[in-house]
This record gives structure tokens, C-alpha cells and sequence, in this order.
């Protein structure tokens, strides 16, 4: 009787098991942490814009009349609903509260800046959207104020509401 032979692992199939490991390993990441990391970069962003507007309320506005134009709204109205916006989101986002709410007037405020203000920034905020929407359908997290108050479902949650009846 002959031994037994043994497939040996070479050439493509070692590289592939490789790229599978470090697939596993990187997939183990946990979820909770790279919602907490998109929640404060993001906020960061308008949270440092709308910082930048209340430090020259004149400026500001003088930005909103001769840079920005927005259409339909009057340059002091919109630079106000854009602090605002920029400040009071951010704040829930960093908190992880009402979170999906947050982003909806950021998305909105993006898409008005890519199409009237700067439509050349369409990498940044294309950066930005992609942040934000991940966060509107994914949702603040285990490490959020919206969980600790029970306005995101928990994984057994999730679990029940899926489960056939």
C-alpha cells in the first residue's frame, strides 16, 4: 500500500490563503469603533465650519452674499440656517444622538454646496456624503447615547424583528 499523499499549499493558492487571513483578521474589526470614528470625524468637519462662522458673524455673511450665492435664500437667512445646521448636528453627532436625523441636514447641505457653490469639490464631498450616509443607514452605534436611550435596536433586536413569525 502506497502513503498517503498530501496537498501541498503553493504558488497562487498559498497567496490566495493569505489574502483570505488578513480578510478574517480585518473583518473583525469591530463595527461600534468605526461608527464612533465616522460619527467625530464627520462632525469635526462642520463642527470647525460652523465654529469658523460665529468667529465673524459680518464675514460670514459678506461670504454668503459675494462667495457662496445661494440661490432663493436670502444670504443672511442662509447663513444662519447653515450655522446652525453646522453646530447643532455636529453636537448630536459627536453625542451619537438622533444620529440618522443629524445627517439628513448635512447630506442636504452638501448637495447644495456640490451644485451652486463649489462643483469642483466633488471628491471631498463625495467623502463626506459617504460618511454620512453610512451613518443614516448603519445608524450611530453600540457606543452612542441613541442606543443608551433605546432609539437604535440592539442586535438581538434585529434578530427578532427579522425571525419569521
Amino acid at each position: 500500500m502506497l502513503p498517503p499523499v498530501w496537498p501541498t499549499v503553493t504558488g497562487p493558492s498559498r497567496f490566495r490563503a493569505g489574502i483570505v487571513s488578513v480578510t478574517a483578521f480585518l473583518g473583525r474589526f469591530p463595527l461600534p469603533l468605526a461608527q464612533l470614528l465616522f460619527r467625530l470625524a464627520i462632525a469635526g468637519v462642520f463642527m470647525k465650519a460652523g465654529l469658523t462662522k460665529t468667529a465673524s458673524w459680518e464675514f460670514t455673511v459678506q461670504l454668503f452674499v459675494d462667495e457662496y450665492k445661494v440661490p432663493i435664500l436670502p444670504p443672511e437667512f442662509a447663513a444662519l440656517l447653515a450655522t446652525t445646521f453646522e453646530l447643532s448636528c455636529s453636537t448630536l453627532l459627536v453625542l451619537g444622538l438622533a444620529t440618522r436625523v443629524a445627517t439628513l441636514p448635512l447630506l442636504g447641505m452638501i448637495a447644495v454646496i456640490q451644485t451652486f457653490v463649489y462643483p469642483n469639490a466633488w471628491s471631498e464631498h463625495l467623502t463626506w456624503g459617504s460618511i454620512l450616509l453610512f451613518l443614516l443607514t448603519r445608524g450611530g452605534g453600540a457606543i452612542s447615547l441613541d442606543r443608551l436611550f433605546g432609539l437604535e435596536p440592539t442586535h438581538t433586536d434585529k434578530e427578532f424583528q427579522e425571525s419569521p413569525r
